[in-house]
């Protein structure tokens, strides 16, 4: 329990600590001036402690929607208490606090019930509304196949404009959909499998996890518009099949520019907007990279903040949008593990080119998980006690090195790779001392070899309690991104485009 309240409570204690020297035992203060004005010094002190808890502690502040239910438990709270004596209601007030702990300390109890219970009815009813809850198959048009998995196949697409005619559709005029000025609202859709075992299920959990992430990352992932049925079969469309149907953010994902010889430079005008002068190319392919390692990992946070692990992350699933944002896609391997949506103790799916060493993202002995809601208040506990979330920062440190080491880019040299790795005891360190292929390691060796050492804290098994590799919000605050270099580059690109 202890080292689930150390992330929070520092600036609960130190504010429970002064409440103390003000507010001392009742007995000893009677004598000298048992009034009122002891409770109101109190009171005003409480509600000072309190707001510094939101704000420093857990980083809540008024623009934050939740702030005012707080604020207005808070004086609820206060009022039951006020008639009690000053230990009993510290004591009160010490346990509210810790309890409230609970609830929010990742992956957060309280957000999730919130999301379950307010946010999700919510989004449903203004769906449907808007009639996203209610697309056919006749609001699209499919256009070229972009890529098959073992669930579905992936196509381009368009949403119909009104009043056109269906026969004129760009699939037997055999003309691609970004080519056809006909279309100008661009979707990706992907068409569940029929007949394929789970892929109806996945499909499902796909649709939820995005509909969920939406909801709490939505900068983390494309932007999901909805699902439907088809009607009937017509060329890409199966009767009963599901489709699912994303805002078109970019054609391109990480791998494509990866698999191109002049990686990291032809994604450089992408991230920045615009190309970087007066730098040597190791340099720049270290600014370049390290901004595309930012972006991942900032992702990763905030997906793992709500009990999400992503559990399939490769330049495959990384898209770039023409904003230069690096996005999450394909949800359809992911676990909740809030509340155990997707997860089953003794079954992964996994990429073996990206996937740790442990295979799964909890120990095979966990137990099924419980109904929903017990689950989601044992949650705490879970994580703390295995990070889960290590699973994705393992994948993470993988594509770090694909993309910083030339030699790593390729099919058969990952697999090599992996090999070796594993021969090593998936110690990087090691890997590096013993590997026959001499890589070209410049780029993460640069200022000091920050980004080497990310490397190895990444690349490397779990230990005691499941730790023993950095988790998002340890990688983001270590010193290879705290020297900033790449965001500096940012602000520059948007003044120069803003003049």
């Amino acid at each position: 329990m202890a080292s689930i309240l150390r992330p929070a409570p520092t600036s609960l204690n130190k504010s429970l600590s002064s409440a103390r020297l003000f507010c001392p035992n009742p007995n000893s203060f009677a004598t000298i001036n048992p009034s009122r004005r002891n409770h109101s010094k109190c009171n005003a002190l409480a509600s000072e402690i309190f707001e510094d808890f939101l704000q420093n502690a857990l980083h809540l502040d008024e623009s934050n929607p939740l702030f005012p239910f707080l604020r207005y438990g808070f004086n609820q709270i206060e009022g039951v208490t006020a008639a009690l004596p000053e230990n009993g209601r510290w004591g009160i007030l010490t346990a509210a606090g810790l309890i409230w702990v609970y609830l929010t300390v990742r992956p957060g109890v309280l957000m999730g019930a919130v999301d379950a219970y307010l946010l999700a009815p919510l989004q449903l009813g203004l769906d449907s509304l808007t009639g996203r809850r209610n697309l056919k198959m006749t609001d699209f048009v499919v256009g070229e196949r972009l890529g098959e998995g073992s669930f579905g196949v992936v196509y381009s697409g368009a949403i119909v404009p009104k009043n056109f005619v269906l026969e004129e559709r760009v699939g037997k005029a055999k003309r691609r959909v970004e080519n056809d000025d006909r279309f100008t609202e661009r979707v990706i859709l992907k068409k569940v499998k029929v007949g394929t075992k789970d892929a109806e299920e996945f499909g499902d959990y796909e649709e939820w996890f995005n509909y969920r992430v939406s909801r709490a990352a939505p900068e983390s992932c494309a932007e999901f518009l909805g699902s439907f049925i088809a009607d009937k079969t017509s060329l890409e469309f199966t009767k009963g099949g599901k489709w699912l149907v994303w805002k078109f953010e970019g054609a391109r994902n990480l791998a494509d520019y990866m698999n191109n010889r002049n990686f990291p430079f032809n994604i450089e005008s992408i991230v920045f907007g615009r190309i970087l002068e007066g730098l040597d190319p190791i340099k720049k392919s270290a600014l370049i990279i390290k901004q595309i390692m930012r972006q991942i990992i900032t992702s990763l946070k905030r997906i793992h903040d709500t009990g999400i692990v992503h559990r399939d992350i490769k330049p495959t699933n990384l898209v770039v949008t023409k904003k230069g944002q690096i996005k999450l896609i394909d949800f359809g391997a992911a676990a909740d593990l809030r509340v155990g949506k997707n997860y089953i103790p003794d079954e992964g799916l996994l990429d073996p080119d990206y996937c740790p060493p442990e295979l799964y993202v909890l120990p095979q002995e966990t137990p099924n998980p419980p109904p929903e809601p017990i689950a989601a208040i044992l949650s705490p506990l879970l994580w703390q006690l295995n990070s889960p979330d290590l699973f994705d920062m393992y994948s993470a440190g993988i594509i770090l090195m694909q993309m910083a080491v030339p030699s790593l880019r390729s099919t058969t040299a990952l697999k090599n790779f992996n090999s070796e790795l594993k021969f090593a005891s998936y110690d990087l360190r090691k890997w590096r001392e013993l590997t026959s292929s001499k890589p070209d390691l410049r780029v993460l060796d640069l200022d000091s070899g920050r980004g080497w050492d990310l490397a190895t804290k990444l690349i490397a098994r779990r230990g005691f309690l499941r730790r023993g590799r950095l988790s998002a919000a340890a990688a983001l605050r270590h010193p290879y991104f705290l020297l900033g270099g790449d965001q500096a580059a940012v602000v520059l690109s948007k003044l120069s485009l803003n003049k």
